[in-house]
């Protein structure tokens, strides 16, 4: 078998807080322990309310911070490992798509400056041959090669993500993150992103990880899904699976609030009691105790941390992933919680 584009193992990145009282304050567990692999030319969904820790995970992974523990290698080389001029040649070839397409380019660089960047530093063309280039990943994102000479506040913001599109094609990376990347767009434009996306990775080839908070999103691009609740992921495996049978409560609440031609085939709508814990205090146990639905919930979900497991075609944590999903008879919504 091919080996694995992205391995992943127990990524954890804590955030101290500033000031003087900062040194006894405890750490944020923003990522407290993630696994995952991602194949060549695979979409890998990492989905999860906000605050989860599912972008830190993206960033983390980049080095556009650094790790508390753990590890991440691309092709076979270890990230967190590299140094000065090690990490800006592995940076060719994993690139990022932002979530704001407004704050993600220098409103004083032309847009064909802004793509070109990358290609001058990593030295893939010269001369004229920059120009070229930047003229042709424009039209691959669907934009006029002369838009290379304007600025970023002269075009909206769909075109502006496209932009950032171009901008990280420019290298040719084996592994783009996408950091929540329609999630600022009109409906009406993140259906065009998101097919412009998937059709430059047949043609390319390269790998996603795709950030976002909404499962109908995820649904249309991604073959494989990880579910993220309070810096972990609790639920994984491939998209129709997850969807279909979702084995954690919280990928079954997640999962509730997809639309539907007919909401009650799903069961209808889970709204869950109270607000995620504090990821500076979480709770004993499993994680999500405090607002779980699910009927065989017990003193050993307080006390006991579940961990990932196979069950069926997923892997999930939770203690009773094997019993029968609680459906929702007879209501639009269902409000539960144990303290």
């Amino acid at each position: 078998m091919t080996p694995p584009l992205l391995v992943v193992k127990d990524l954890v990145k804590h955030y101290r807080a500033g000031g003087f009282l900062s040194a006894a304050a405890p750490p944020v567990r923003a990522v407290d322990g993630v696994s995952f692999e991602i194949a060549r030319g695979e979409t890998l969904g990492l989905v999860g309310e906000s605050g989860c820790g599912k972008s830190s995970v993206g960033r983390t992974i980049l080095r556009l911070q650094e790790p508390t523990s753990g590890s991440a290698a691309l092709d076979g080389t270890e990230i967190f490992a590299l140094q000065s001029e090690g990490l800006r040649t592995m940076r060719r070839h994993m690139q990022m798509i932002f979530q704001d397409p407004y704050g993600s380019l220098n409103p004083r660089m032309t847009v064909g400056d802004a793509i070109a960047e990358g290609i001058r530093i990593h030295r893939l063309a010269r001369g004229a041959a920059v120009g070229e280039r930047v003229a042709a990943l424009l039209a691959e994102v669907g934009l006029d090669a002369g838009y290379a000479t304007r600025y970023p506040h002269e075009f909206s913001g769909g075109q502006r993500q496209r932009i950032g599109i171009a901008r990280a094609l420019a290298v040719e990376p084996a592994l783009i993150i996408c950091d929540e990347p329609v999630s600022a767009l009109d409906v009406s434009v993140q259906a065009q992103v998101l097919n412009l996306l998937a059709d430059l990775q047949r043609q390319r080839g390269f790998a996603y990880l795709f950030i976002a908070h909404d499962l109908a999103v995820v649904r249309q691009i991604a073959q494989r899904i990880a579910v993220m609740y309070l810096g972990r992921i609790v639920e994984t495996g491939p998209v129709d699976a997850v969807l279909a049978d979702p084995r954690h409560p919280y990928t079954m609440a997640l999962r509730s609030a997809v639309p539907e031609a007919d909401p009650a085939r799903h069961g209808g709508r889970i709204v869950l009691a109270g607000d995620p814990p504090s990821p500076a205090a979480p709770p004993p146990g499993c994680p999500f105790h405090p607002r779980c639905f699910h009927p065989s919930r017990n003193e050993r979900c307080r006390t006991e941390r579940p961990e990932l497991r196979p069950v069926g075609m997923q892997m999930a944590a939770c203690h009773y992933a094997e019993l029968t999903p609680l459906a929702v008879e007879g209501a639009s919504s269902r409000v539960a919680g144990i303290a």
